[in-house]
């Protein structure tokens, strides 16, 4: 029976309930949407636009899970996949989840060495992966990872989902590289109900992803959540925005993140939703999608509204379709929220709080809310979860109003980091409690504003990067002793990150300082390589020996009062 348009306006949110697990959403979606458009990637191979049904997602799925298993991957196996947004990303990665395998993604802006080091930390045995996007050949970006020792023993095949050979002959029994068609056809040796067989088997308790996400100590470390877990969180999530089957959804975010996963793909098969996903965001792009595929629902960080509303030749685009828009990670100026409302004719902007180690999300805004709420908070609790802010050391509440440590206990607080109990006991109390390292304060109505990072993370172009994770690449470079990262602010970034650099004993501080910006563009993301680097005598320390950040924020404001670079 396929459900009356509109009818996921009133999703259950105990998605945990009614689903279990991911297979069983994949399979009751195309139950209940059959025939309406679940993928429309405008970016498919050879230029053509690919379009599938919910019945012919559903069936792809089921086909990449036999070629899954095909491959000896056993309930509990990782499998990780490495590409940009695109419907090939979704058919694998439900494909390998129908398989009883926990999804690791990487992101797409990684350097070869840094996604060796989730791949090897996961003990991921497939990867589903691309060539050519943006320029890259990932598989021989890992291929020279691996020649400079950074080890992957339990990879054993990668899967080229788009952008390789495709008329490279079949593959040999042990090939590791592989195309994505001969690899489906390896399935046709796995029976069908052997493989419904492994996906009724999945419990809604099994771990179903591994998202990993940079911590204090610098090391990407993986949060462990299930299948029951994300279904209820963005179940709730997709009831609280108020999703549609008649919706049309551009995804911008990127896969390889919780929200575009989870509050992207699996919210549309939840709702009926319409998933349209683009790799890149180009405010071209967006607006020439919005106006062709005649898209409602467009989540982001609010750059891409301001790109949006900044256009010259808006006009010429028909944006009228657009009615929903969730946003976050960055401050969000309430004049933004107004000509969202005035300019784009958008019915509903809300804007949200997670993090990975709470399944993605914590605090939405509601609908109806006024643009200061919006605009000023990250709203409240999501239903049946629990958020404080407290003081040090402490988990009873501060008076509201009160700056303190933001901490959450509920459902989606993650089971703990992967093979990593001592980092999950940092995080997560004896009392359940999860302290996130946010700082905040809370209204009378309950709604959450950040306010400060005990981390120091900075967000820069809505990606999160952590400074000790850089700082603790750059410290390699020969002629650096010391380095503090800190994010300052960037007109069209949000934030970038400014390093502190104390250089080696006997090197020249303006040598070293030229060479770091292309060194340190070889070896991390874009969004995580500084911007700026500068030299110091000494970075300020507390008694215990640690970088006081705050110190060096006063001091680049100083000097930027003083007219220094």
């Amino acid at each position: 029976m396929h459900y009356p348009d509109g009818v996921s306006d009133v999703i259950d949110p105990r998605g945990d309930l009614q689903w279990g697990t991911i297979p069983n959403l994949v399979e009751d979606a195309a139950a209940r949407f059959g025939e309406a458009e679940a993928v429309v990637d405008p970016n498919g191979p050879h230029g053509t636009t690919t379009r599938l049904t919910f019945d012919q997602l559903a069936e792809e799925v089921a086909t990449t899970t036999r070629a899954v298993l095909a491959n000896g991957i056993e309930r509990g196996d990782r499998v990780a996949i490495w590409a940009p947004n695109c419907a090939e990303w979704i058919v694998a990665a439900l494909g390998a989840v129908g398989a009883g395998a926990l999804l690791v993604p990487l992101n797409t802006r990684f350097k070869g060495a840094e996604a060796a080091y989730i791949i090897k930390s996961s003990g991921a045995r497939i990867l589903f992966t691309v060539q050519g996007f943006l320029g890259n050949d990932y598989p021989a970006l890992l291929d020279a990872a691996a020649a400079e020792g950074h080890t992957m023993p339990d990879l054993e095949r990668i899967v080229v989902l788009r952008g390789g050979d495709e008329d490279a002959p079949p593959p040999k029994k042990g090939d590791r590289l592989v195309q994505w068609a001969p690899f489906l056809a390896e399935g046709e040796s796995v029976p069908e109900d052997l493989a419904a067989g492994r996906t009724a088997s999945i419990t809604s308790g099994d771990m179903s992803d591994l998202v990993f996400t940079s911590g204090t100590t610098g090391y990407p470390k993986g949060a462990m959540t299930t299948h029951s877990q994300t279904l209820r969180t963005f179940a709730a999530w997709s009831a609280v925005v108020g999703l549609r089957s008649s919706d049309r959804y551009l995804i911008v975010n990127p896969f390889f993140h919780t929200f575009g996963y989870k509050a992207g793909i699996l919210a549309c098969l939840m709702t009926g939703a319409t998933m349209v996903p683009e790799a890149v965001f180009d405010v071209d792009r967006v607006v020439n999608r919005i106006a062709a595929e005649k898209i409602t629902v467009l989540p982001g960080p609010p750059t891409i509204y301001q790109s949006i509303l900044d256009r010259p030749d808006r006009a010429r685009f028909d944006l009228s379709s657009l009615r929903l828009v969730v946003t976050g990670a960055a401050t969000i100026p309430v004049e933004l929220v107004e000509r969202m409302w005035s300019d784009l004719g958008i019915t509903t902007v809300l804007t949200a709080y997670g993090l990975t180690e709470a399944t993605g999300t914590v605090t939405m805004c509601r609908r109806g809310d006024p643009a200061d709420i919006i605009a000023g908070t990250s709203g409240r609790a999501i239903p049946d979860v629990e958020v404080r802010v407290v003081g040090p050391d402490s988990t009873e509440e501060l008076p509201r109003g009160e700056a303190g440590e933001i901490i959450v206990r509920g459902y989606n607080v993650m089971l703990g980091y992967w093979d990593n109990p001592d980092a999950t006991d940092e995080v997560i109390d004896p009392d359940g409690w999860l302290h996130t390292g946010d700082i905040g304060t809370m209204d009378a109505d309950g709604n959450i504003a950040i306010t400060d990072r005990l981390k120091d993370m900075f967000v820069s172009g809505g990606f999160n990067a952590y400074p000790a994770e850089i700082e603790a690449v750059l410290v390699q470079h020969p002629g650096v002793a010391q380095v503090a990262v800190i994010g300052v602010p960037d007109e069209r970034l949000g934030e970038v990150g400014l390093a502190y650099v104390v250089v080696a004993p006997g090197a020249d501080p303006d040598a070293v300082v030229a060479e770091l910006p292309d060194w340190a563009r070889e070896r991390l993301a874009n969004y995580k390589a500084p911007r700026t680097f500068v030299p110091i005598d000494a970075l300020p320390l507390n008694a215990g020996g640690k970088v006081l950040k705050r110190e060096l924020r006063d001091l680049r404001r100083s000097q930027l009062a003083a007219g220094a670079g």
